[in-house]
């Protein structure tokens, strides 16, 4: 890409202040799109709550070897990902500025890795499209709805994104200035692989791997191989991973590797895991939602980025994207989080073609599907914010109603100033009018939507019925998501049939069990069976948003008389 040869006013929507300090600013601009519902969202289902349930379970246990969800080993992902959220814990206790059993103390690692992720796309981006275009392309990657996204939620993604960028940015060095890059360098390059191994194992040495076979093939050299020095680099990157994995090994027989690797990866490679299945192209068809608003200035710069691919610093961008997309659209489970490791080269590659005043313009059928794609999330997350409060609980929220004129403003002022062609401008636009967008929706409206959230309505209920319930003392059936456990106790009795519950009511006094109303008449005969007189104590109904459907629990305890 070329670089632009003076400073334009393209960035001039920010305040000079900002502008020359735009670390600050990015840090302010991560701020204001991430924090809107980082505290209000109750713990939602299901990777969140088993992530958070299953760090707090390592923390009161004191076991960070194993990970266990409940009663159950969770064999499946690395370790790293609940130590930091162990850490999180620790630290917010012994500042009192929350407890663990807040979701929200969870969600610091991924606001920290998203945070990461955004700086790193600045850090290095300056040395692989210039400075202005890697604080935009900066900026553009923070507002992308997938990230936004993923910085509030407690999982890996944000945070292996953090240490992805940052090892590709140092990739990115050793490639375009191998004889600058130094030992030091090195060795911090194998150290993030290393930790991106312990948070979702091989995917971020994979996204260099394939990034690095496809620029000795399309280079027919590789000079950057000896700068990054992986003879001693590739052993200081397993040293990293290597403790844990043995011990993990040693402490569930090796059953950690035949489930993790047997079980969870196989599947998503040859089968739709948990019914996330899509079609190869999948990624490419939902770009615009995942990287809303700045997909559009990043699909207007792929033809221009194609025809640049002799270009060193393009093509490094291009081998970062390229083959790890690929895979991903190949492998049968699709995620939107999935390509997320990819995003920091698109928005660089984006942010250059918007920055520089020769640009070839896009073509006219790629612009406008861009625009048209813009105008279809931004409409669609209007009248979602609208549509799920009045079908839910029959309400208009005031924030809902503000979506409106908000997606409107957006995709108005995106395309007024696109039709000027200032990109750079409209990139950044974008990006703004993204904050109050989406703090109306993810403040506003979704914490609000009461029936979304059963479970912190069925430990509120629990709590006020009955008072003082000890540990293991409370079963449910017919509603099994994980946020259950992390709103009640790690302890909670998962029981799989009706009969079931009403065997667990009979089997201690003290007890009481919520049963879902698939459940009911099968809890009814099982425990006139057992002469049982189960006593009502409180009913939550609710939409379970992971199967599609109603329902409603109700709790019972063994009537006193």
């Amino acid at each position: 890409m070329h670089a632009p040869p003076a400073p334009d006013r393209s960035l001039g929507l920010l305040p000079e202040p900002l502008q020359q300090r735009p670390t600050l600013a990015l840090l302010l601009l991560c701020l204001l799109l991430w924090l809107p519902g980082f505290f209000a969202l109750p713990p939602t289902d299901r990777d969140e709550a088993r992530f958070a349930q299953a760090s707090r379970q390592m923390v009161e246990s004191g076991d960070y070897v194993r990970i266990r969800f409940g009663q159950e080993e969770r064999n499946k992902k690395p370790a790293g990902i609940h130590w930091a959220q162990a850490a999180s814990v620790h630290v917010a206790e012994a500042l009192h500025l929350g407890s663990r059993r807040d979701v929200w103390v969870y969600r610091i690692p991924s606001f920290l890795g998203a945070l990461a992720a955004v700086l790193a796309t600045w850090h290095w981006g300056r040395g692989i499209v210039g400075r202005r275009a890697a604080f935009l392309g900066a900026a553009m990657l923070a507002a992308c709805l997938v990230l936004v996204a993923e910085a509030r939620i407690a999982k890996t993604d944000a945070a292996l994104l953090g240490t992805i960028t940052a090892a590709m940015g140092l990739f990115a060095t050793a490639y375009l200035r191998p004889e600058r890059f130094t030992a030091a360098q090195a060795a911090g390059f194998w150290l993030l692989l290393g930790l991106g191994v312990l948070l979702k194992g091989p995917i971020g040495p994979m996204v260099a791997l394939l990034a690095g076979i496809t620029l000795a093939i399309a280079d027919r050299e590789a000079p950057w191989f000896r700068a990054l020095r992986p003879l001693w680099g590739v052993p200081l990157m397993i040293a990293a991973a290597a403790p844990w994995f043995i011990a993990i090994g040693l402490a569930t027989e090796g059953r950690f590797f035949s489930e993790a690797l047997g079980g969870d990866m196989l599947s998503k490679v040859g089968s739709g895991e948990e019914k996330h299945w899509g079609p190869p192209g999948f990624y490419l068809l939902t770009f615009g939602i995942a990287a809303f608003p700045s997909a559009w200035i990043a699909l207007a710069a792929l033809p221009t980025a194609w025809r640049e691919r002799h270009n060193p610093p393009t093509r490094f961008l291009l081998a970062w994207i390229v083959p790890s997309w690929l895979v991903f659209e190949a492998v049968q489970t699709k995620l939107p989080h999935y390509t997320l490791p990819m995003f920091p080269a698109l928005m660089l590659l984006g942010a250059a073609w918007a920055m520089d005043p020769l640009r070839r313009p896009p073509p006219r059928w790629l612009k406008w599907l861009g625009l048209l794609a813009l105008a279809g999330v931004a409409a669609g997350l209007a009248l979602g914010a609208l549509a799920a409060p009045f079908w839910l609980n029959r309400l208009v929220l005031p924030a809902a109603i503000l979506t409106v004129p908000l997606a409107a403003a957006l995709v108005f002022v995106l395309w007024r100033v696109a039709r000027r062609g200032d990109w750079g401008r409209a990139a950044l636009a974008g990006v703004l009018l993204a904050i109050p967008l989406y703090a109306a929706v993810l403040e506003g409206v979704v914490p609000r939507l009461a029936p979304l959230w059963l479970a912190p309505r069925l430990a509120a209920v629990l709590a006020d019925r009955a008072p003082g319930l000890p540990p293991g003392r409370f079963g449910i059936t017919g509603y099994s998501e994980p946020s259950v456990l992390f709103m009640t106790s790690g302890e909670t009795q998962m029981l799989r049939t009706g009969g079931d519950a009403a065997r667990f009511l009979a089997a201690a006094p003290g007890r009481v069990v919520a049963v879902g109303n698939r459940a009911e008449t099968d809890f009814r005969e099982a425990a006139a069976g057992l002469s049982l007189a189960p006593e009502e104590i409180g009913t939550v109904t609710g939409f379970n948003y992971t199967r599609g459907r109603w329902v409603t629990l109700v709790l019972y305890r063994v009537s006193r008389g």
